[in-house]
Order: structure tokens, then C-alpha cells, then sequence
């Protein structure tokens, strides 16, 4: 039972990257799906979440219109697309999954996956 973040990478400003969460012996259909970020020497913070019934809550990390979450319909996957990259969206992103309703908080959430490296930079 494991979530897996990937599509991390280099990019530069104003670049756009999308970000998969895939489940692996879990689904995260009719699921409750959350991004977290940390950037170096900062604390965590949530970025946006996906409910169960596909209410998206946007937190700290996010800002609407440049970050989208998605479901991959049959495809067991998640997707967090971020347009017009900035250096300060440079972090280790992961996702998480829980039954219903999102939380902000990433201790609400039993299952975690590793993150996956975004590093913004000309």
C-alpha cells in the first residue's frame, strides 16, 4: 500500500510542470487526495487537496489559477499541475491520501507517499 509521487525535475521560471500521484495497492479514486511541500530549510505546508466528492481546498502553498488538481479518471493517479513556475515553488512535493474530506494537515492522513523533487531555477 503505497502512494507515488513523481515528475519532479528542473525547470525554469514561467515553466509549467505536472506532478502524478499513482496509488499502488490503494486506490485513490473516491478519495480524499492532498499535495504537501517542503522547500528547503522551511516548514511543511499543504498545498491544495481533492475530496472524495472532488471538492478541491486550496491552502497555504497554492495559488488558484496556477495550481490544478486533477484525477486521472481510471487511472488510479492524481495529478497537481503548476503553471508559471516561480523559484519559491522550489520543494520536495508529495502527496497523501485519506478516506473523505481534506485536511491541511498531513497527520490526518494515514497513507503517504516520498516526495518528488521540483527545483525551479534559471
Amino acid at each position: 500500500v503505497q502512494l507515488q509521487a513523481s515528475g519532479g525535475g528542473l525547470a525554469q521560471p514561467g515553466d509549467s510542470l505536472r506532478l502524478s500521484c499513482a496509488g499502488s495497492g490503494v486506490s485513490v479514486e473516491n478519495s480524499a487526495i492532498a499535495w504537501f511541500r517542503q522547500a528547503p530549510g522551511k516548514e511543511r505546508e499543504a498545498v491544495i487537496c481533492i475530496s472524495s466528492s472532488n471538492s478541491v481546498s486550496y491552502y497555504q502553498g497554492s495559488e488558484r489559477g496556477r495550481f490544478t488538481i486533477s484525477r486521472g479518471n481510471g487511472q488510479n493517479t492524481v495529478y497537481l499541475q503548476i503553471d508559471s513556475l516561480k523559484p519559491e515553488d522550489t520543494a520536495v512535493y508529495r502527496c497523501a491520501r485519506r478516506s473523505y474530506l481534506c485536511s491541511p494537515d498531513l497527520i490526518g492522513y494515514p497513507v503517504r507517499g516520498q516526495g518528488t523533487l521540483v527545483t525551479v531555477s534559471s
